[in-house]
């Protein structure tokens, strides 16, 4: 059945009754906001004026004046809307909603054939059209209103009235709005009476909230000291008056009928507002008492000298800051020797004291970690004292104690020497002629103390620098310089360059005989013990190559009728000795521990080691790097051997090579011994060892002066650069150290090979010294990260050696395990010492994070452990 074209339009014209009325809607909102906008801004800006109570602030002329410009503002506003406010007609808001729509379809509905209304064809292409009109109307959808209105007002002058109104809606009081009506002549206001308002501010770091004292009945009232009082008196002046005794005043006391007061409490009193509607309250002062901070114990010291002071501090609001003060107790110095002059004037230590970085710092116990073994005062008797600050700035500290200022100490009687020069440097300078001297008669016989010519040459320019300067002056920054070479030269003589295997345990077992004999701490014992294990494996290491060699030479029948004849000892029976050993030495039985480690000696020297029931005779990537980086080491010493050669031949060729022929005959027969003894081969010269292996030092081994040193310079630089791609323990806080150590040692080679190649020799040594000062170093941190991995490894040792480094976190604790818990490594809180670890493990990140060479992401994470835990 068809329907005629009116009915067509008609439903569809009905299909479009909500859209359409929604659309004049929002015309109709339009309107509204565009007419009304700037009356609701001054309407909004005088209730926040009268929210906030700036009527009563000012005089009553000034409220007067400002409500006729409010008056006549609200009254332009109210024109302004009547004349800009329209309807909108039906026919506007049709249009709007039609010219939304593509085509134009609600205009076509309305519209009627003009022509053609008798030719069929016509009328049928006409309703077709109308059709397809009727469908796309069909889709209309009401138009949004357009309520922006900046372009009539730039200076968003509506949003300024809106935020004014939500200020007083936070901070201000509907009820201050019926104060105007008790401005106007014969108002309500002066027939009921004076009124007043008062607040009470604690301090800000009590935390306590302001109190409103019109909501407080009259009464006790406890307040902290300090806390503001702030009253405000409305009215004739007189009829309200003020009555305290908590703020002590008693100069430029204000009359007490003012209407503006303000004071602090500072003791128990009353306050009282006489007059109508008047109260009082019994005030009791909270005192604030001041911080205490107390000594925990004994001062820890680590074998390295890093202090460890444990104090505790509590306050009842919370510590703000504190700090230590160390001074020279010089009554208690044994002035003798150097310290028998007068010290050079030198200021107090102040060292900051840690505190929490988050959480409550009311009460907390926190450890002053700290270095002091380059100080002039190192193990010297010193006072410190702890103090502590608040927030009211107020201090407690405690009574200077005496103690021994901790340092490192040094075991090899040459360091030790060089070391007590250098206290009496920082002593006084008027020792520099002394030390002069005595560091001489130390270096009288070079080649029995030094096992580098380039350390003798580091300390003959010490003692030149110190008898010219102390000749013609020895200035503050000249002071500091000699000190810090000092520093360094002891160090080397007490760690040694020693990159033979064979060569570094002795030195090892040397240094712990002579902590022995000096008594030396726990920690102390602790650290070189640590030593002497990691000279042992890889001397141990070096022992099992060579005999791996050997078995490959002579065949298993000749190796198997050598074992009968030789010692056979498994790693784990060398563990239980070294642990025997410190054992008898933390139990003080000193006697008994130094003649088990003279047997540890002996069997060392004579051993064959065999291969235990792990696999020890292949070798992990830690092994390999480790003995590339000694090889780099060796032939670092070589080199710099020979350019000091070079450099005295500069000066006195003759001498030089006389001196250079009778060293090489020493090194000669000091080699065919030891080759007889059967250690290790150490009979080969040192040019030899550079050789060996294809070491670099072996590619430009003929080429003699600076441009041929240079080029084997060059070449051992490349080799570590190839030696840091396959770095292991890449994730670990001991493997960036490393990385960092070797970034470092390869600069220096860097340097030393342009000061070759500009026949700087003096310089390219200093550079060269650097470079082997930063292998060490590299490889004392690549021991550290590889002993971590075995520590970690032991629990479960089903784990290789890439799965257990991968499954650690920054700090290299062990993560999840697969079965989603935590591994026997990273459990803390199981023991009775679990409060302790946790507490030195809490010490430990909050001393890496404040170092700033350390990476940035590490860092993040370090300052994430330490907000969480």
């Amino acid at each position: 059945m068809s329907t005629s074209p009116d009915a067509e339009r008609n439903d569809a014209l009905s299909r479009l009754r909500w859209p359409l009325r929604l659309t004049w809607a929002g015309m109709l909102a339009e309107g509204l906001v565009q007419a009304l906008w700037p009356l609701m801004s001054v309407t909004l800006l005088v209730l926040a004026a009268l929210m906030f109570g700036l009527q009563d602030m000012v005089g009553v002329e000034i409220v007067w004046g400002a409500a006729v410009v409010a008056g006549l503002a609200w009254l332009a506003a109210l024109i302004y809307a009547l004349r800009r406010f329209r309807l909108p007609p039906r026919g506007a808001a049709m249009a709007r909603l039609d010219r939304s729509l593509p085509g134009r379809p609600i205009q076509a509905l309305l519209d009627h054939a003009a022509i053609g209304q008798n030719d069929v064809a016509s009328m049928a292409v006409w309703q077709a059209h109308k059709a397809r009109m009727a469908d796309r109307a069909a889709t209309a959808r009401p138009v949004p209103a357009d309520l922006r209105v900046s372009r009539r007002d730039p200076y968003a002058l509506r949003f300024v009235a809106v935020l004014a109104f939500g200020m007083a809606l936070l901070f201000g009081s509907v009820l201050r709005v019926a104060s105007v009506a008790d401005m106007a002549p014969g108002g309500g206001g002066l027939a009921q009476g004076p009124v007043w308002e008062g607040w009470a501010e604690p301090p800000r770091y009590t935390g306590k909230p302001t109190l409103y004292l019109n909501d407080l009945d009259g009464g006790p009232l406890s307040l902290p000291a300090g806390t503001l009082i702030t009253l405000r008196f409305y009215g004739d002046v007189g009829a309200l008056t003020l009555a305290e005794t908590v703020s002590g005043r008693t100069e430029d006391v204000p009359a007490a009928s003012d209407p503006a007061q303000d004071f602090a409490v500072v003791q128990d009193g009353s306050l009282a507002i006489e007059g109508p509607g008047g109260r009082s309250w019994n005030v009791t002062m909270l005192p604030d008492a001041a911080p205490e901070v107390e000594l925990l114990g004994d001062p820890e010291v680590s074998a390295l000298g890093e202090m460890r002071l444990p104090f505790a501090a509590r306050d009842d609001y919370g510590v703000e800051a504190g700090e230590a003060r160390i001074t020279l107790d010089l009554a208690s110095v044994d002035r003798r020797y150097g310290l028998t002059v007068d010290p050079d004037p030198r200021p107090e230590v102040v060292v900051p004291l840690p505190t929490p970085i988050s959480g409550d710092r009311a009460a907390f116990e926190e450890n002053l970690i700290e270095d002091f073994s380059k100080h002039p005062w190192a193990n010297l008797p010193i006072e410190i004292s702890l103090s502590v600050l608040d927030s009211a700035e107020q201090i407690g500290q405690t009574a200077p104690r005496e103690m021994i200022l901790p340092g490192r100490r040094f075991f090899d009687p040459a360091a030790a020497a060089v070391i007590e020069m250098r206290r009496d440097l920082m002593w006084s300078k008027s020792n520099a002629p002394r030390m002069a001297q005595v560091l001489r008669a130390v270096a009288y016989r070079p080649d029995d103390i030094f096992r580098s010519e380039v350390t003798a040459l580091r300390l003959r320019d010490v003692i030149d620098r110190l008898e010219i300067h102390a000749r013609y002056g020895l200035s503050d920054d000249v002071q500091e310089n000699l000190a810090e070479d000092m520093w360094d030269l002891a160090i080397e003589l007490e760690e040694g360059v020693l990159a033979d295997a064979l060569e570094r345990m002795r030195r090892a077992q040397d240094r712990l005989n002579e902590a022995i004999k000096n008594g030396a701490s726990k920690e102390e014992i602790a650290e070189l013990m640590d030593e002497l294990r990691r000279a042992t494996e890889e001397y141990l290491q070096q022992l099992q190559r060579q005999q791996a060699q050997q078995n490959e030479q002579n065949g298993d029948q000749q190796q198997q009728g050598q074992q009968g004849e030789t010692m056979q000892m498994t790693q784990d029976d060398l563990q239980r000795m070294m642990d025997r050993i410190q054992e008898l030495m933390e139990q003080g039985r000193m006697a008994e521990a130094e003649e088990a480690l003279r047997q540890l000696q002996e069997m060392m020297e004579n051993m064959r080691v065999t291969e235990g029931q792990q696999g020890q005779g292949g070798q992990s990537p830690g092994e390999q790097a480790m003995e590339g980086l000694s090889e780099t080491l060796r032939d670092q010493q070589g080199l710099s051997d020979q350019a000091f050669r070079d450099l005295q031949e500069q000066f006195n060729p003759g001498a030089q090579a006389g001196e250079s022929q009778g060293n090489e005959g020493r090194n000669g027969g000091q080699g065919r011994g030891e080759s007889h003894e059967g250690q290790n081969g150490q009979g080969q010269g040192q040019d030899q060892q550079q050789g060996q292996n294809g070491q670099p030092g072996d590619q430009a081994q003929p080429g003699q002066g600076p441009e041929g040193l240079a080029e084997r310079q060059q070449a051992l630089r490349d080799e570590l650069r190839r030696q840091q791609q396959n770095l292991p323990g890449q994730g670990t806080p001991e493997g960036r150290a490393a990385g960092e150590a070797l970034d470092r040692a390869g600069e220096a080679m860097d340097n030393a090979e342009e000061a070759l190649r500009n026949n700087d020799l003096a310089e390219a040594i200093d550079n060269q010294s650097q470079a082997m000062e930063a292998l060490r170093e590299g490889m004392r941190a690549l021991g550290e990260a590889m002993a971590q991995q075995e520590r970690e490894q032991q629990p479960g040792q089903g784990n290789t050696e890439q799965g257990g480094r991968a499954n650690r976190d920054p700090l290299g604790r062990e993560g999840e395990s697969a079965e989603g818990g935590l591994s026997d490594g990273g459990r803390l809180g199981e023991g009775p010492d679990a409060r302790e670890e946790a507490r030195r493990l809490l010490d430990e990140i909050r001393r890496r994070s404040g170092e700033t060479e350390r990476p940035e992401v590490e860092r993040d994470y370090l300052n994430r452990l330490l907000d969480r835990f």
